[in-house]
């Protein structure tokens, strides 16, 4: 049988994966972090009719003469530049800026991918829908957060609570006015908390008298005489820069003694009651920021995202996910922004980065080609034929 006819089936099936490859891009056109593919030909094996001979005297060398046997599928391989990015508004969408992929895990199974549309379930774990795997990342333990800890599945559960913290520091600031009149007093509060959130007042009371200043304080249930209040020539404060209040230490040392100007006011304190999480928002770095009903924000948790030394050698999975193989490398965990990793955006989704002209541009040449293998079949018929016809 001709050779021709071997060559021309292993075109067929090569243009007809080449074909499949192109149609499953197009069909993936709108989906959300999908990465096309490109199928890559080689030839295949040639069969040596003559072998080369080297030069000898008085007679020249002579080139290999050799009947290639047909094509065969190289590779597909994945093509992962960005994708457009696609406003969507929602809280859990997140998309990735530059290289990585979310790490989410299914059972005992870790995946990787670049579609961001994240949903919660009911106890609150971040999800990806359709799949129901869960997103990778670092929980925050009263605020922190640590990168270097085993990575966990990330809860945003409504009710979260934020505990109460005690204030062990008040500070005041402003000038308290060395030229006032006798007989002036100013009180000014500052609410405090105890450990379980319990709201009361530190007032401190000025008083001039017989030109100069003195202060006392007082919580309700405790007071406390500071006594004198005297300055330098230079209007920085002499006397103590601290007094206690039970379990609060009250700084004044930036409090200053200048004439004409009465600005002195409580400044910060260090406590707050608890509160519940009633909003969240995701920095670039993965930070999953919980606004509570305290009017605090806490840091609830972190993204994990995962790079790859060679990501085309990653294998899909299929739901947008990919696994790792022998030839990908082991991820690189860490977080966003970091270690060659992507910034992440919040409410915006990374779209298919498939080229709608370059796929069709890919079927017109998949058909030709299968077309033209086509066409080596049908001659190499009709040799064989006229061979045939040969007996009559």
């Amino acid at each position: 049988m001709l050779r021709s006819l071997f060559s021309g089936i292993s075109g067929l099936r090569s243009h007809q994966t080449m074909l499949d490859v192109t149609g499953n891009n197009i069909a993936n056109v709108n989906t959300t972090g999908f990465k096309s593919s490109q199928t890559q030909f080689q030839d295949a094996l040639s069969q040596v009719v003559q072998n080369a001979s080297g030069a000898q005297a008085g007679t020249g060398g002579t080139n290999p003469a050799q009947v290639g046997l047909g094509v065969r599928v190289a590779g597909v391989t994945t093509n992962f530049t960005q994708g457009a990015s696609q406003l969507t508004g929602r809280s859990t969408d997140m998309m990735i800026q530059g290289d990585g992929f979310f790490v989410v895990r299914k059972g005992a199974d870790t995946f990787y991918t670049r579609a961001g549309g994240f949903d919660f379930d009911a106890t609150g774990q971040m999800v990806l829908p359709g799949e129901g795997a869960l997103v990778q990342g670092w929980a925050a333990v009263n605020g922190v957060i640590d990168t270097n800890s085993p990575l966990t599945d990330l809860k945003v559960p409504a009710g979260t609570l934020m505990a109460a913290v005690p204030t062990t520091a008040a500070n005041y600031t402003g000038n308290l006015q060395s030229d006032a009149v006798d007989g002036t007093t100013l009180e000014r509060a500052i609410t405090v908390y105890d450990s379980t959130g319990v709201e009361r007042e530190v007032t401190l009371s000025f008083t001039k008298a017989a030109g100069a200043w003195t202060l006392s304080a007082t919580d309700g249930a405790a007071t406390s005489a500071y006594g004198a209040v005297t300055f330098n020539g230079s209007g920085a404060l002499t006397t103590a820069a601290t007094l206690t209040l039970g379990a609060v230490t009250v700084d004044l040392s930036k409090i200053t003694g200048f004439a004409g100007v009465q600005t002195v006011a409580a400044s910060t304190q260090d406590g707050h009651s608890a509160g519940t999480l009633q909003a969240f928002s995701l920095g670039a770095d993965g930070t999953i920021t919980g606004s509570f009903s305290n009017g605090l924000k806490q840091a609830i948790g972190r993204i994990a995202l995962g790079s790859f030394t060679n990501p085309a050698g990653l294998e899909k999975s299929g739901g947008s996910l990919f696994r790792t193989t022998v030839n990908s490398g082991n991820a690189q965990v860490g977080a966003a922004g970091t270690g060659g990793r992507g910034g992440l955006a919040g409410g915006a989704l990374e779209m298919s980065n498939v080229d709608l002209s370059s796929e069709f541009t890919n079927l017109i040449i998949a058909q030709r080609g299968f077309q033209a293998n086509s066409r080596v079949i049908t001659t190499s018929d009709e040799l064989l034929q006229e061979l045939v016809n040969l007996k009559r």
